[in-house]
């Protein structure tokens, strides 16, 4: 059984300048955007990232919960990991393991084929943890919230090949890392400095409170081929705050450089 990351989603206060900057910096292109998230008072867009992808939302409404998000972490920032299941099996495992952990699920949908499950931020502290499955399990294709299969003409991988780990900042990481290991189902590890749970094709790292923000997605790790040319277009928009670190969204970008990631 394995559970790929296949989106990462941030919250700001604003869509339409965030979304631009991901793309002038990093040299992506928008792919999709779900009118579905006005039920829950949001815009958003898409933009992929070789097979997976990032999302931007933003409230329209009064009230929202990632209105209060932004209002919690004193604005944009990092607010869900999405991952998508193998199977179906593997997907009701998960809600199992959640159930059996006690971990409060925030929303639920069923819509055969398709399913998600999306664990409470109040009981994974640092993001929603969400999955989704339906009847392709294709890690490479089909994705629902980027409206199926029309996005892979959008992908531009000049500058970003690859999402490879995530950044999840918190009071205690030990304990943290052992509760989202515990619900999806991989031993986590220490390696002297951090505490790391992998999925299939990336890694999330627990790390202490680095601001005075309080729990979250604080950071991305990408894997890159040209962090000279998104340094440039960064430093433009006075978004790099020191080498090989981009800061755009509420979120800390580090830069890996593809021959480096290949041996990391």
């Amino acid at each position: 059984m394995a559970i790929q990351l296949r989106q990462l989603c941030l919250v700001a206060s604003e869509l339409e300048p965030v979304v631009t900057a991901l793309e002038q910096v990093f040299g992506l292109a928008r792919c999709y955007v779900d009118d579905g998230v006005a039920q829950f008072g949001l815009q958003n867009t898409l933009l992929p990232v070789g097979v997976n992808f990032l999302e931007v939302v933003a409230p329209v409404q009064a009230n929202t919960a990632a209105g209060r998000y932004l209002e919690r972490r004193q604005g944009d920032g990092g607010y869900m990991v999405i991952t998508q299941a193998d199977s179906p099996a593997t997907h009701d495992a998960f809600r199992a393991r959640a159930r059996d952990l006690g971990i409060r699920v925030a929303f639920e949908v069923d819509r055969a084929p398709w399913r998600l499950t999306q664990l409470h931020p109040g009981d994974m502290q640092a993001a929603f943890l969400e999955i989704e499955s339906d009847d392709r399990c294709d890690f490479q294709g089909q994705w629902h919230p980027a409206g199926g299969l029309g996005w892979a003409h959008c992908v531009r991988q000049e500058r970003v090949i690859d999402v490879l780990a995530v950044e999840l900042q918190c009071q205690d990481p030990e304990a943290l890392a052992a509760r989202w290991a515990a619900v999806l189902d991989v031993p986590p590890a220490f390696d002297g400095s951090r505490w790391t749970v992998l999925l299939n094709n990336a890694a999330l790292y627990f790390v202490p409170l680095m601001d005075d923000r309080g729990p979250g997605l604080r950071g991305v790790h990408l894997a890159v081929r040209d962090g000279a040319a998104i340094e440039q277009a960064a430093r433009a928009l006075g978004l790099v705050q020191r080498p090989g670190e981009v800061e755009l969204g509420g979120v800390c970008w580090r830069l890996i450089e593809a021959q480096e990631s290949a041996t990391a």
